[in-house]
């Protein structure tokens, strides 16, 4: 995944949490992940595997596509 991809990810997942009001620490319980996941996710740090992708899409019910729209 390239860095630009990676940021449009990290800046629509961080949105999209704190729109909920979610912390760090429950959206990773969410996904199952450890919390740093999260931070490091969200600064574009790291990839993600399509199945992470897919459970963040269904549990902000939105489409896969719309991760990675700017």
């Amino acid at each position: 995944m390239s860095q630009e991809i990676r940021q449009i990810l990290a800046k629509n997942i961080e949105k999209l949490r704190t729109k909920k009001n979610l912390s760090r620490e429950e959206l990773s319980l969410v996904l199952g992940v450890d919390n740093s996941y999260i931070s490091k996710l969200e600064k574009g740090k790291i990839n993600i595997t399509l199945d992470k992708i897919e459970a963040l899409a269904n549990y902000f019910e939105t489409e896969v596509y719309m991760l990675f729209k700017l």
